[in-house]
């Protein structure tokens, strides 16, 4: 029923609102969004009774009156929490960050902040970013929260150049700093890998007076282990120690762990020992992570022990402590003992996972039993378990061992099929298999082969066929390779242009090395750091053949200025180490007395 003519209709229906008797009216509002906006309006004395006809009426609600709550309920602390929720669900359902409705946002001095922190929450970086530089421009500074948890989301998303930046912004914005604040940032620092940055962050937190916190000092040990300085774990576990901060299972595992990857197990059981004396209990973490330790450091006696000691104390091994034993022992070739630990396995419904398999794929392949080998990656399609790149390059590396080519090629085109890019050591294997038997030719059928199966190859399967001829010595076979990749428009880059020269150099071929350095010209490319690298690394035993190469691709103007800077210190190396074994200078990366044209 409609209100009669000449009624203010907002007025009217905010005051069937109130009296809870609107629901005759609810086809108006849900007809009209701007009306139903007008009404919310109405209702700003009234957060309570506006949120209560709010969530009675039928979603999906129309976002002006979704922003409509959202403005009237930011002045109430007691509605902030309803407030924040309904925020989360509405950056789930529109694009809040954009140009268009991030504006009517910033006016609001909580809701910027509230958004920061949702779109960080959902995993979109992206977006918070956007936002938090619509705040810069502003003047606005996010709270502390909403900061935690935009370097937080950048953390995880690995974005950490970026996270550096908004954290300076941040400090220059005035966000007053909190343990929070420092700690999300310690875990930037954790995930570049930065230890310097991190170590200046903790000298501004100790000069700020700032507490650090177990999260603080674990994510220190952390990146101290993952840069394999253990001295440095030690002492923030010490400075733990000193400033009352005990530490939890995972400041000893952290620990452990690194002392684990040196191979270092007697400071390992050390830890242990502390550990329990300390009154925390070793989990299942911790006894896999010693008992991979020991395998790696090859005591796997003392491995099975503690795996034993492990379930002593109630706790089933897992399949990565499984894993642990099983790879060393495949080391060791002693594969009934393996036979054993797969039959415990299946006995505990512990299910092999993708490095179980690719363990064992691997180690059969070695040894040159390709039919287990299958037999096993049939096992793994059979579970549910998806072929890896690992799993591939294992069996193709296995078949060319075993001179076994048609069913290498196979497992390629397979490779290549489920969506990997084979690389340069997988073209290497295959074409010493072809050279092994007299039969190199054939490896310029295989891109025509994937061509019938559908798969046109790219420029990385040429470049790594290209490059293995060059440095079989078949420079005429690597020739005929790049015209074939010309004639299927695909360009081949400056490195294997640079092998191809160089392969033809050494053979003698000086006209035809001199035809492929003038066409790098003609091209206009050039020897970057990465390509003389390379280059130094797969013909640094050829020394003075490699030093003729880079001559005349000097005097081509090939070589980029930054190139020279690595020539000259690699001169400075080879002459140091020439004094050091009196003039008898060690075969080493090439290099030339240059001076930059």
């Amino acid at each position: 029923m409609l209100p009669p003519a000449g009624v203010d209709v907002p007025r009217a229906l905010c005051a069937a609102v109130v009296k809870f008797a609107f629901h005759p009216h609810a086809h108006l509002l849900a007809a009209d969004a701007s009306l139903l906006a007008a009404v919310l309006g109405r209702l700003s004395p009234l957060p309570s009774v506006a949120l209560a006809f709010f969530r009675s009426l039928s979603p999906p609600h129309p976002l002006d009156a979704s922003l409509a709550v959202l403005r009237l309920l930011a002045p109430y602390p007691r509605h902030h929490p309803a407030a924040r929720s309904l925020l989360r669900d509405l950056s789930l359902r529109h694009p809040l960050s954009s140009p268009l409705l991030l504006p009517s946002f910033l006016a609001e001095p909580h809701l910027p902040s509230w958004l920061l922190h949702a779109l960080s929450h959902s995993a979109r970086p992206q977006d918070a970013v956007r936002v938090f530089h619509h705040m810069r421009a502003r003047g606005l500074a996010p709270d502390a929260h909403a900061c935690t948890a935009l370097l937080t989301a950048l953390a995880r998303a690995r974005m950490t150049a970026t996270a550096r930046k908004v954290f300076d912004e941040m400090t220059q914005a005035g966000v007053i700093m909190n343990t929070h604040v420092c700690n999300a940032m310690l875990h930037v620092c954790l995930k570049a890998g930065d230890a310097a940055r991190a170590e200046a962050l903790m000298t501004r937190m100790d000069a700020a007076g700032m507490l650090l916190d177990r999260f603080s000092f674990n994510t220190m040990i952390a990146l101290y282990v993952r840069k394999g300085m253990q001295y440095e774990a030690m002492c923030v576990r010490e400075r733990m120690r000193s400033e009352g901060v005990e530490a939890d299972i995972v400041t000893w595992n952290t620990m452990i762990h690194g002392m684990c990857k040196d191979g270092r197990v007697k400071e390992v059981a050390q830890l242990l020992r502390d550990m329990v004396a300390a009154g925390v209990k070793p989990d299942s973490v911790t006894y896999t992570t010693v008992v991979d330790g020991y395998c790696r450091a090859g005591d796997v006696g003392e491995a099975v022990r503690l795996r034993g000691e492990m379930e002593a104390r109630g706790m089933l091994p897992s399949v990565a402590t499984y894993n642990a034993i099983i790879r060393k022992l495949c080391e060791d070739g002693t594969m009934k003992e393996v036979n054993g630990l797969l039959n415990e396995m299946d006995e505990r419904k512990v299910q092999a996972d993708h490095v179980t398999c690719n363990t064992l794929i691997n180690s059969y392949s070695k040894k040159g039993d390709m039919a287990s080998a299958c037999k096993v990656k049939r096992r793994m399609v059979e579970s549910g378990l998806k072929l890896d790149q690992f799993t591939y390059k294992a069996l193709i590396h296995g078949f060319c061992k075993g001179k076994q080519l048609d069913e290498a090629k196979e497992t390629l085109f397979e490779m290549m099929g489920a969506g990997f890019s084979p690389n340069y050591s997988v073209f290497s294997w295959l074409v010493d298999g072809f050279h092994k038997k007299n039969n190199t030719d054939a490896v310029l059928l295989v891109p025509d082969e994937l061509v019938q199966r559908g798969l046109p190859p790219d420029k990385s399967v040429y470049r790594s066929m290209i490059r293995r001829l060059c440095k079989k010595g078949q420079v005429d076979l690597a020739q005929k390779a790049l015209h074939q990749m010309k004639g299927k428009g695909l360009e081949a880059d400056c490195l294997v242009y640079a092998t191809l020269a160089y392969a033809q150099l050494a053979a003698g071929k000086l006209a035809a090395a001199w035809d492929t350095l003038n066409e790098m010209a003609k091209k206009q490319m050039s020897v970057t750091p990465q390509i003389y690298n390379c280059m130094c690394t797969s013909y640094g035993d050829e020394k003075e053949t490699l030093n003729m190469f880079w001559v005349h691709a000097i005097e081509r103007g090939l070589v980029r200025k930054n190139v020279y800077k690595l020539m000259h210190q690699a001169r400075l190396k080879l002459s140091k180490a020439a004094l050091e074994n009196e003039g008898h200078a060690p075969v080493s990366r090439p290099s030339l007395t240059l001076s930059a044209k």
